[in-house]
């Protein structure tokens, strides 16, 4: 390597100042990755521009010239997180098996262990304070997440129970209830603080796949149904009893009075 020099006013070489190292430009990825760490931590309105920048090791006028504002640097940040949470629909349909029950059971799983992940639980608070002051990370949120996983739940029900008579008539109402109690009871437990056991979990969500596909009140139905239908055949084999014996006896009276 060939240093250059520089002549000085004396005629003395010299070798040319260094420039001092200029900051590393962060990628916009990990920018985001920065800024969202800190509205996770801290919620919107008490996170500074100025934490994000110290964070992120980056000039202000920098984040400003990508962003424009806090605002949209938390949207941003927000919906590159909630894309990378997503559950892709590929993944559940991947846990189908042949038998429904058991298809909804490790859907709901994969659902629910998702969204109660530590970053699923940091999101869906922080999405759940801030959608009243900007709806549309609600909305976005809904858009992306929601509606892919209940056209997916729509279409499973449909190829399992079809639409005749007998068949589930509004599969789309079923897929929201699906998400609702299946999936909604231990992720509001959780955002509200309470600490599930994953056994507890486990078994919650069996339950509430149960419940969703059988009923409480249908089963209880069924059962009297079926107790009333034994007590009538009980009585019908009774009744052929008795018309056999009067039968038997009609015809031995007969007998003796031909004699």
């Amino acid at each position: 390597m060939v240093t250059r020099s520089i002549e000085t006013s004396e005629g003395k070489s010299a070798s040319p100042p260094r420039r001092k190292p200029g900051r590393p430009t962060l990628s916009n990825e990990q920018l985001l990755d920065k800024a969202l760490d800190l509205f996770l931590e801290q919620g919107f309105e008490r996170t500074s521009i100025d934490a994000i920048t110290a964070s992120a090791g980056m000039a202000k006028r920098t984040v400003y010239a990508r962003y424009g504002d806090k605002t949209s640097l938390f949207k941003a940040a927000l919906k590159r997180a909630i894309d990378e949470w997503i559950v892709p629909v590929e993944r559940l349909r991947e846990a189908e098996t042949g038998d429904l029950e058991e298809s909804l059971i490790a859907v709901g799983r994969i659902l629910v262990a998702n969204i109660m992940s530590p970053a699923g639980l940091r999101l869906l608070r922080l999405t759940n304070s801030e959608s009243g002051r900007m709806p549309e990370i609600g909305a976005y949120n809904l858009k992306l997440g929601t509606e892919p996983t209940l056209s997916y739940l729509a279409d499973l029900f449909r190829r399992h129970l079809g639409r005749g008579s007998g068949g589930l008539k509004d599969v789309n109402e079923a897929a929201t209830a699906f998400l609702n109690l299946v999936v909604g009871g231990p992720s509001n437990a959780a955002a509200w603080g309470v600490d599930l056991a994953p056994d507890e979990v486990d078994s919650q969500l069996r339950y509430s796949v149960g419940l969703f596909l059988h009923g409480i009140v249908p089963q209880r139905q069924a059962g009297s149904e079926a107790a009333q239908a034994a007590a009538v055949d009980a009585e019908r084999q009774r009744l052929d009893a008795l018309l056999g014996e009067t039968m038997d006896r009609l015809a031995e009276l007969r007998q003796r009075l031909g004699e």
